[in-house]
C-alpha cells in the first residue's frame, strides 16, 4: 500500500511540474523595446495598477517622501527628459518619479509599470545631473525590460516546479531543488541588471547625458557596500567592476 501512494504522490508531483512548465512557455513574446524573448503572464495594464497599488507602501518604507519640492522637481525633470528623448515615450507605461525622504538606504528602484523611486540618501552622493540620469535611466530600463513581470513568471515557475517535487519526492530532494532555484533566480536578477545598465547607456545617449556618469555611479555604489559586499555568485546584482566594464562596452556600442 506505501509503494502504491509512493507511486501515486509521484505520477502527481511529475504532473504539477509539467504543468508548470507548460503554463511557463506557453506564455512567450518578445519585448518589441528590447528584442529580448520574454516569458510573461501579465498584460501591461496589470502591471501599472501593481506598480500603482504598491507605490505609498514602498514610499512609507523608506520615511515617505522627501519633503523639498525642488529637489523632487529635479528629479522629475532629468525622468521626464529621459522618457521623452528615448523608446520608453513608445511604450504603455506612465512613467512617475519619486524621491524618498530615506537618508541612510543608498538605493533606487522600480515598480511595475512605470513608478520609480530613489532614495536621498543616493540622491545626495550624486555629484551631478548626469549621474542622475544615469541612476534613472536604468530604472527606466527595468520598466522598459519588463523585468519585474518576468520574475513573477520565474517565480511562479520555480514555485510550481517546487510544489512537484516536494509532492512526488523526498524531503532532501525538494530541498536540493529549492537551492539550485535560488541560485537560477539570482542568476536571472544580475542578467536584469546588466541589461538595465544597457538600456540607461542608451537612454542617456539619447537625451543628450554623458553616460561616462553611470561609471561614477557604479563607483559610488562600490564604496557605499564596502570592503565586506556580497560575493557575486551569492547576489542578484552583478559585482561593480563588472558593471563598469558591460558599461564602457555599452558606450562604445551606442555612442556615435
Amino acid at each position: 500500500m506505501r509503494k502504491r501512494n509512493t507511486k501515486i504522490n509521484l505520477l502527481i508531483g511529475v504532473a504539477i511540474v509539467l504543468f508548470t512548465l507548460f503554463k511557463y512557455y506557453s506564455n512567450s513574446e518578445v519585448n518589441e523595446y528590447t528584442g529580448k524573448k520574454q516569458h510573461i503572464s501579465m498584460t501591461s495594464d496589470e502591471e501599472i495598477a501593481i506598480g500603482l497599488q504598491s507605490a505609498p507602501e514602498m514610499a512609507q518604507q523608506h520615511g515617505g517622501l522627501y519633503p523639498d519640492q525642488n529637489y523632487q522637481k529635479f528629479v522629475d525633470q532629468v525622468g521626464q527628459k529621459l522618457v521623452n528623448s528615448s523608446v520608453a515615450n513608445q511604450t504603455p507605461y506612465k512613467y512617475d518619479f519619486h524621491l524618498l525622504r530615506d537618508p541612510e538606504t543608498i538605493n533606487a528602484f522600480a515598480l511595475p509599470g512605470g513608478q520609480i523611486f530613489i532614495t536621498y540618501a543616493l540622491f545626495s552622493r550624486l555629484e551631478n545631473e548626469d549621474q542622475l540620469a544615469g541612476v534613472l535611466g536604468h530604472e527606466i530600463g527595468h520598466v522598459v525590460g519588463r523585468h519585474s513581470a518576468e520574475r513573477m513568471a520565474k517565480q511562479g515557475l520555480t514555485q510550481g516546479i517546487l510544489s512537484g517535487v516536494a509532492v512526488g519526492f523526498d524531503p532532501s530532494t525538494a530541498a536540493g531543488a529549492a537551492a539550485i532555484a535560488n541560485v537560477i533566480n539570482m542568476s536571472y536578477g544580475r542578467d536584469d541588471e546588466l541589461e538595465s545598465d544597457e538600456l540607461g547607456v542608451r537612454f542617456m545617449i539619447d537625451a543628450g547625458y554623458n553616460p561616462i556618469e553611470l561609471i561614477g555611479v557604479m563607483e559610488i555604489l562600490k564604496e557605499a557596500a564596502g570592503p565586506n559586499r556580497t560575493p557575486e555568485r551569492m547576489s542578484t546584482h552583478p559585482d561593480p567592476e563588472n558593471r563598469i566594464e558591460k558599461i564602457k562596452e555599452a558606450i562604445e556600442k551606442y555612442q556615435k
